[in-house]
């Protein structure tokens, strides 16, 4: 089940952006990536080697890209993320496709850990 061999690893890096089409155009033109709809506020990109996404559901991140881990056990990594020093932004909620949580590093740098589960 889930990512077998992709558990505590970088899976998917996410943009918030505030033109998916122009998203789409831009990275298509200059590096050649390929896209999958998801409706109208979500569009997944393909670079050949990594899988993200772009999404019009929140603000854009001046700070870049959310980077997303994947984890076999969501809620394991939700303690072992605030036992390590790491605030939880948005507690476990369910999207199309699993489960996920956000959380602030102790540099304030937000990313997010998945699970399928």
């Amino acid at each position: 089940m889930g990512n077998k061999g992709n558990d505590r690893r970088i899976d998917y890096v996410e943009f918030n952006v505030s033109d998916i089409a122009a998203s789409k155009a831009f990275y298509g033109g200059a590096f050649g990536w390929t896209f999958t709809d998801y409706g109208p506020q979500y569009c997944e990109f393909q670079d050949g080697r990594l899988t993200g996404g772009f999404t019009t559901t929140g603000p854009v991140r001046s700070g870049g890209p959310l980077i997303i881990i994947y984890a076999d056990n969501l809620e394991e990594a939700l303690k072992k993320v605030e036992t390590a020093g790491g605030k939880i932004l948005q507690p476990i909620y369910a999207f199309p496709g699993g489960r996920r949580f956000h959380f602030a590093d102790p540099d304030g740098y937000e990313l997010a850990v998945w699970s399928a589960q």
